[in-house]
């Protein structure tokens, strides 16, 4: 067993000469009392070792600094120097003879090379553990800040001509005939862009004579011939200037134009093309594929339809199935109508000019197996009417009550189509086909007048405190004033997902024929709705107790009629999804022992009746409105989402997709950041990688399942000094009172700005990468390097965490 002796190297000096006496072992127990008895033992072997007789010789030649000599004790010879030599005879005065004591002392001289090695060693240990140490308060220091980028996804720049980045000299000459040398920076055929190292001051419109001083060894300018260019845009900072133009061409045949072209074309892979608004676009649509198949809000688009508003189309995921479900009957018609009336809509734009959603409170009354809708905004009543209090004290305790919050936004045709950012290039415009929306598309779109957004805010803590809001009983005749009558007319609003890859294997064809569904020993009769070889959906009488991944048998009776070959009772089938009412069950084949009698019978009926058969073709009434829609919505979208991308063996958080860089919670971030183009996402941030949560909560979660929710409350002080003293994050669940909760709320308005901010947190699926070739492509061919980096980038992305401001809600739950 080794051990460090140094600690104890006062206490060794004391016992020199002692171990051999009578009298060591009291005097050793006594100064060892305190000692652990491994160690006491350890340390008297080593004094002990230290006293006994050495006979080795010592010989430091080429192992000291300074010169050695013959130097003989009791007849025996060692080389020694004179540092050596003081420590030998001191040593053996105090060892009273030629001990080990004495062979270690002068082994480890001063001036000895591996004792001054080793004090190097120690001293820059001693060094890099200090920089350490002030590395790691940097970094801790660091850690108040979390900088964040903002991609939108309503700027979107094709440009009309690829640019090629090319530095020549140029002499430009203003207004008042003043000449400035300068370097361009690229070039395209009708544009140019250079650098201006002055602040001479340049105007929007302005006209400015160019001439390339060196570009007459291609082109045969005529003398002093300069070309007319208009500026069009000027970034500056500080003493330079980057001063975007766009030429003025001559009448006639333009020569120039001409030889520009073919001087592009033939030395744009040495000079390389200027990708940049091909990068941010390429960016903007990879976080765009991974955002919009994760929104948890619904966004509902409304035409007016004999004097009535109406709801036409929504746009559906996974995660807002559960609102869209909501406002459908017991027959699964849809009644969003119900969501947004036109004395609703009134208040809603009124509330849009403010910068403020809108809340709805509602609940659902069953009655003879028939659904009732209720629903009452916020500023439906007067503020001081009590009845506000009753109704939500009396909805929040209905299991059917939801807190929506709706925002609007207009619809505009020119939004439904985004083009890829290629510059025009022939060789990929051809490769890669984007055609814009087909006219029946725009007109549909032209159609519509509005769209409405809306979010299922509805939070445990919230419908506590609602419950609580009034002890008196509703009026309940003035509660049928804010009760829905059923229509008789059933509208239609067509379901359109949200997604960039058809999932499907197999072609789905509607098909309505009577069903028995079995699950532990309980049967439900029902319809199919349509059918493909792996698996169908079907439409049950009565709600059934089966959930996604149950495992359930399937009897086909009318079918049965038809064939003999295959026995169509009791089919195994898994539960994939069901609605939120439980009578619409998505089913796959459950495979055992390598064959499914459903798969063969049906793959058997679609090959006899492919032309009887109706195709569910997905996109329901006008191809290509579906993705126009989602386009137009990307480019709308008000709530934020932050990216999760994995970095190694840690997830790291550094971009936002946002179309609102006004929000007030945002100004906030950005006064807290270092940096000005990003946002210090401190408050979120932190919380979110504080114990692990967020790796913890990315281990639950499966690409489709609901997403993990939270809310937070967050205080930020007026007065920022440092993040981590200036800003105060909860957990609701660690408010845990009314009481407290309210007193957080009371201190962070008194010091600054309070937020509440609901978290959804999503596993995203694999990228599309045929959305995103062409640009990957076109990238690709001009700088390589980028375009792997960019696709590393796009495979990084594990997760999506949307986040809505519900401050107003809170605020208001709280009586505040």
């Amino acid at each position: 067993m080794n051990i460090d002796f140094s600690k104890y190297q006062k206490l060794i000096n004391s016992f020199r000469g002692e171990a051999n006496k009578p009298s060591f072992d009291i005097k050793f127990n006594q100064s060892t009392a305190n000692m652990a008895k491994t160690e006491k033992f350890l340390l008297k072997m080593e004094l002990k070792r230290l006293a006994s007789a050495c006979t080795r010789s010592i010989d430091l030649r080429g192992l000291v600094d300074g010169d050695c000599k013959l130097y003989e004790y009791s007849g025996q010879s060692h080389f020694l120097d004179d540092v050596a030599i003081k420590v030998f005879e001191e040593n053996i005065e105090q060892y009273k003879g030629y001990t080990f004591g004495v062979y270690d002392a002068v082994k480890n001289t001063e001036n000895n090379f591996r004792v001054i090695y080793q004090k190097e060693q120690n001293k820059n240990s001693q060094l890099s553990e200090a920089m350490t140490t002030t590395s790691s308060q940097k970094k801790s220091a660091d850690k108040i800040q979390y900088p964040v980028r903002i991609f939108s996804l309503n700027q979107s720049i094709d440009r009309i001509e690829e640019r090629m980045n090319y530095v020549t000299p140029l002499t430009i000459v203003l207004d008042d005939n003043q000449r400035k040398t300068v370097s361009s920076i690229d070039i395209s055929i009708s544009g140019l862009k250079f650098r201006l190292n002055s602040q001479t001051p340049l105007h929007i419109e302005q006209l400015i004579k160019v001439t390339f001083n060196e570009l007459h060894h291609n082109f045969q300018f005529k003398k002093d011939q300069a070309l007319i260019y208009q500026v069009k845009n000027i970034q500056s900072d500080t003493n330079t200037q980057l001063v975007g133009c766009q030429r003025i061409e001559a009448e006639g045949e333009d020569a120039f134009k001409a030889f520009l072209f073919s001087y592009i074309q033939a030395n744009k892979r040495r000079y390389k093309i200027n990708l940049e608004n091909t990068i941010s676009t390429l960016q903007a649509r990879t976080f765009e594929h991974y955002v919009l198949p994760k929104l948890n809000e619904l966004p509902i688009f409304f035409q007016h339809k004999n004097k009535a508003i109406l709801p036409r189309y929504a746009l559906t995921t996974n995660n807002n199935q559960s609102t869209f479900q909501y406002w459908q009957d017991e027959e699964s018609h849809s009644n969003l109508q119900f969501l947004v009336n036109e004395e609703r809509l009134a208040r809603l734009l009124k509330k849009t000019r403010q910068g403020k959603p809108l809340l709805v409170y509602s609940f659902i009354h069953q009655h003879q197996g028939k659904d009732f809708f209720y629903t009452l905004d916020e500023d439906q009543v007067d503020a001081d009417d009590g009845f506000l209090s009753t109704f939500l004290t009396f909805a929040a305790n209905k299991s059917s009550f939801a807190i929506t919050q709706l925002s609007y936004f207009p619809v505009e045709p020119s939004k439904a189509y985004l083009p890829f950012a290629l510059a025009n290039s022939q060789e990929l415009t051809k490769q890669y086909i984007n055609l814009p929306p087909s006219a029946s598309v725009i007109d549909t779109i032209t159609a519509l007048d509005f769209a409405v957004v809306a979010c299922d805010i509805t939070h445990s803590t919230a419908v506590e405190q609602y419950k609580n809001f009034s002890t008196q009983a509703i009026d309940r005749n003035r509660l049928k004033q804010f009760g829905h009558k059923r229509s008789k007319e059933k509208i239609t609003v067509d379901e359109l997902g949200l997604t960039y890859k058809n999932q499907r294997q197999t072609p789905r064809y509607l098909y309505n024929t009577p069903t028995t569904l079995e699950c532990n020993n309980t049967q439900w009769q029902g319809k199919t709705i349509d059918f493909s070889i792996s698996g169908l959906k079907v439409e049950l009488d009565s709600s059934a107790d089966v959930c996604a991944g149950d495992i359930v048998n399937i009897t086909f009776p009318a079918l049965q009629k038809i064939t003999s070959t295959h026995d169509l009772r009791l089919i195994p089938y898994e539960v994939i999804r069901t609605n939120k009412k439980q009578s619409v069950i998505n089913l796959r084949g459950y495979v055992k022992d390598h064959q499914h009698v459903g798969r063969s019978f049906f793959k058997v009926l679609i090959d006899k009746n492919k032309d009887k058969l109706i195709t569910d073709d997905y996109s329901l009434l006008i191809p290509g409105l579906a993705e126009a829609l989602r386009t137009h919505y990307a480019q709308s979208m008000q709530i934020p989402a932050l990216i999760v991308q994995t970095s190694g063996s840690r997830y790291k958080i550094e971009v936002l997709v946002s179309n609102n860089e006004a929000d007030e919670f945002l100004q906030c971030l950005h006064k807290l950041s270092d940096r000005k183009s990003f946002y210090n996402f401190y408050p979120i941030i932190s919380k979110l990688y504080k114990d692990n949560y967020l790796e913890s909560c990315l281990k639950k979660l499966i690409i489709n399942q609901e997403p993990i929710a939270q809310v937070l409350y967050i205080s930020i002080s007026n007065k920022v000094v440092q993040a981590d003293s200036s800003i105060n994050v909860r957990f609701e669940s660690e408010l845990p009172t009314s009481g407290i909760r309210k007193a957080f709320i009371k201190k962070s308005i008194e010091k600054g700005h309070f937020f509440a901010i609901a978290l959804n947190i999503s596993r995203t699926k694999e990228p599309n990468i045929e959305y995103l070739n062409a640009e990957l492509s076109y990238i690709s061919a001009y700088a390589i390097h980028r375009s792997k980096q960019l696709e590393q980038e796009i495979w990084s992305v594990v997760a999506a965490i949307q986040y809505v401001d519900i401050t107003h809600e809170v605020v208001f739950s709280h009586g505040l």
